[in-house]
């Protein structure tokens, strides 16, 4: 069913530490025009300050996860180069916002993700696809090379394989899409959702400082030479060892008994 035209871009729900953020504009295929991105954004802006969110799941309403860029949106701005620059540059921030939110990000992807939705798979920290999803990078096939999925796309998929979708525009099966690495796992579509929920809900029972902590440390040290990344995760072992959480749960394994995560 699709959404009133004055519903919102974006839903939340959030239950037991786990805010579910679902895009909400199906007639569209929740294409991410300059109103569905801001309200993504701001979001996400709200989570990442919300102490009692472990972990967010990015859903999606309607046939397709997401198609990319709103191409109605972007033809009616036509040749304002002011204008273009300010789409790309906000799907930039949002990419950025996903990468730098403190909570673990898992994208429920149900259906088929192009251009920058498949960007949005490619961003999240864990994704989980139904088998019946594909994915696409098919700008090349309307004369705009993907370039902006690109980014996250080659950060995830090996160089010939990324090569090849964003040159062919060719759908790619979720099967496949496993294979490569672009999502962590394929399930049939009637256990996408137990399958999202039971990973929110183990990464959801650990200390939400000590995923904060790891997700920045694995995003900084992906970049950096091999060395330069054992100096920088030395520094922030020696930080996260200081927090009350690392010798709370340190006791607790020895003790044998469940840690009571404090956040600090």
């Amino acid at each position: 069913m699709n959404a009133p035209l004055d519903a919102p871009y974006v839903l939340r729900t959030d239950l037991d530490g786990i805010a579910t953020v679902t895009l909400n504009r199906a007639a569209s295929r929740n294409a991410l025009s300059m109103a569905m991105m801001t309200a993504l954004h701001e979001v996400l802006d709200d989570i990442h300050h919300d102490a009692t969110v472990k972990v967010v799941i990015l859903a999606a309403e309607g046939p397709a996860f997401c198609a990319g860029h709103d191409l109605k949106e972007m033809r009616a701005i036509g040749q304002d180069a002011e204008k273009l620059a300010a789409v790309f540059a906000r799907c930039s921030a949002l990419m950025l916002r996903i990468q730098s939110l403190r909570q673990p990000v898992i994208a429920r992807v149900h259906a088929m993700a192009t251009a920058a939705g498949c960007q949005l798979v490619a961003t999240a920290d864990l994704a989980i696809a139904a088998d019946t999803a594909k994915f696409a990078t098919p700008g090349v096939n309307i004369g705009l090379f993907c370039s902006t999925p690109m980014v996250a796309l080659t950060r995830n998929v090996p160089r010939k394989q990324a090569m090849e979708m964003l040159l062919t525009g060719e759908a790619m099966d979720a099967a496949t899409a496993e294979r490569y690495g672009l999502i962590n796992r394929a399930v049939p579509a009637n256990e996408l959702d137990p399958a999202i929920d039971a990973l929110a809900r183990r990464i959801a029972s650990k200390s939400p400082l000590t995923l904060s902590i790891g997700k920045e440390a694995f995003y900084a040290q992906i970049e950096k030479g091999t060395a330069a990344a054992y100096d920088y995760a030395s520094a922030v072992m020696t930080r996260n060892m200081l927090a009350r959480d690392a010798q709370e749960g340190i006791g607790a394994f020895i003790d044998k008994r469940n840690p009571v995560w404090t956040g600090c």
